[in-house]
């Protein structure tokens, strides 16, 4: 089991709550940086630290660059958070996720798509394949 699982575990559904009451304020439909903005506010209501749109540091053998994919917001450095505002979620915005949640080694991850009318129907967890074992 992942070090950090069961921490981000936990913090998932504080995180969950955070993203209803910013869709239930602002609504559906708005860009997604609006969206960012807001959840960054109300995380730092709820003293949940948060850092967002950071480079992704990348090593392999040696050699450690920072690849300008950025990520758009993770939790206490163990919950990892894409978000979106579109009106399907496809196969390569979980691929996005799983991604950083691979080079960030972060064991948990919440794709939230804002533009749904009830947002839990937009809600997808990903865990780390081996993250919760």
């Amino acid at each position: 089991m992942h070090p950090l699982f069961e921490k981000a575990d936990r913090l998932s559904r504080e995180i969950i709550g955070a993203a209803i009451e910013v869709h239930r304020v602002m609504g559906p439909g708005l860009i997604e940086g609006m969206y960012e903005r807001c959840l960054m506010q109300e995380l730092s209501l709820r003293n949940l630290r948060a850092v967002n749109q950071r480079l992704v540091r990348i090593e392999y053998k040696g050699l450690v660059f920072d690849e300008p994919l950025r990520f758009d917001v993770l939790v206490e450095e163990c919950l990892l958070l894409e978000l979106k505002s579109v009106q399907e979620v496809l196969p390569i915005h979980k691929a996005q996720l799983l991604s950083y949640m691979m080079l960030l080694d972060v064991p948990v991850g919440l794709l939230i798509n804002f533009h749904e009318l009830k947002l839990v129907d937009g809600i997808r967890r990903m865990i780390l394949p081996g993250g919760n074992r």
